[in-house]
C-alpha cells in the first residue's frame, strides 16, 4: 500500500520508562503521520506495550515527550486523550456481557460526552452514533445482541467500533488480530486501512503476526530490550540483518518473506 505522507499526527521524541531500575524503553523516537499505518513489533518484553501505554496516558514517561498535532499532551490522562480523539484497542477485549452490543459502543461515548444518564435508556443521538460505527465494522446487524452471546471474531469487531464512535485522529491498536482466524484478520485490518485511507488517520498498532504487519503497515518499526533498533518500509525491515537476528528461531520474518 502506499499513502501519501502527510503531516506527524503523533511524535514520540525521546520517551523512557523504568520499573525498578530496569530500563524497559529507553529513548524511543519515532512519528506516526495523517493517513498512515505504522506496525510496532519485537519480541516480547521488547517494550512495545509500555510504549502504547505512555502514548494513551496510563503511564507516565520518565523523560521525553508526546506531542499530538505539534501539541505537548505528555502526562495528559486517557481521557483526556480521548476528548483529543485519540482511541485504542486492547489484546484482551473487555465487553459488558450482560449489555447489547450497541450500548457497548456507546459506553466508549461517556467520556466525550460526560452524562451516564443518557445510557438508560440509550438517548437517539448516542444511539445513532454508535450504530454508525458499527456499521463501519459490518455489524450493525448485531446491535442489540447481548455481547456476552458474540464469537471472539466478533467482539473484536465489536471493540474496534468503539473506538471508531468518537472519529479518532490516532488510533492505537495493541495485537487487534489476536486470537482470530486468518479470514476474520484480513476483514478486520482492511477495515483499518480503510479508515486510515478515508478519514486520514493515523494508525499505530502491534501484531506477532508478521503476515499481518507486513501486508498492511506502510513502516514497520522494531523494538528490542527497550530501544528501536530498525524502523522503514517493510521491505527495507525484513531485510534488516539485527532484525532478523532478534526474530532468528521465532519464525516470524521468515514466514512473511
Amino acid at each position: 500500500m502506499s499513502r501519501t505522507a502527510s503531516a506527524s499526527v503523533l511524535a514520540v521524541e525521546g520517551l523512557a520508562k523504568a520499573f525498578a531500575g530496569f530500563r524497559a524503553v529507553d529513548g524511543v523516537s519515532f512519528d506516526v503521520r495523517a493517513g498512515e499505518i505504522v506496525a510496532l513489533i519485537g519480541p516480547n518484553g521488547a517494550g512495545k506495550t509500555t510504549t502504547f501505554n505512555m502514548i494513551n496516558g496510563q503511564l507516565t514517561p520518565d523523560s521525553g515527550r508526546i506531542r499530538l498535532d505539534g501539541e505537548d499532551v505528555t502526562g495528559a490522562s486517557p481521557r483526556d486523550l480521548w476528548r483529543r480523539r485519540v482511541a485504542r484497542t486492547f489484546q484482551i477485549t473487555a465487553t459488558f456481557p450482560s449489555m447489547s452490543v450497541v450500548e457497548n459502543v456507546a459506553v466508549a461515548l461517556i467520556p466525550a460526552v460526560g452524562d451516564l444518564a443518557r445510557l438508560s435508556p440509550l438517548d437517539d443521538a448516542m444511539r445513532l452514533r454508535a450504530l454508525g460505527a458499527l456499521a463501519e465494522v459490518d455489524m450493525q446487524s448485531a446491535a442489540e445482541r447481548l455481547c456476552g452471546t458474540l464469537a471472539y471474531g466478533d467482539l473484536k469487531r465489536v471493540e474496534l467500533a468503539m473506538a471508531l464512535v468518537n472519529a479518532p485522529r490516532l488510533l492505537l491498536m495493541d495485537e487487534p488480530t489476536a486470537g482470530m482466524a486468518p479470514k476474520e484478520r484480513a476483514a478486520l485490518m482492511d477495515v483499518v486501512a480503510a479508515i486510515a485511507r478515508e478519514r486520514q488517520a493515523a494508525i499505530l498498532f502491534t501484531e506477532h503476526d508478521m503476515d499481518t504487519v507486513f501486508r498492511y503497515a506502510d513502516r514497520v518499526l522494531v523494538m528490542n530490550r527497550g530501544k528501536l533498533i530498525a524502523a522503514g518500509k517493510p521491505d527495507d525491515v525484513r531485510r534488516d540483518a539485527q532484525v532478523r537476528e532478534v526474530y532468528l528461531g521465532h519464525g516470524g520474518i521468515e514466514a512473511a518473506s
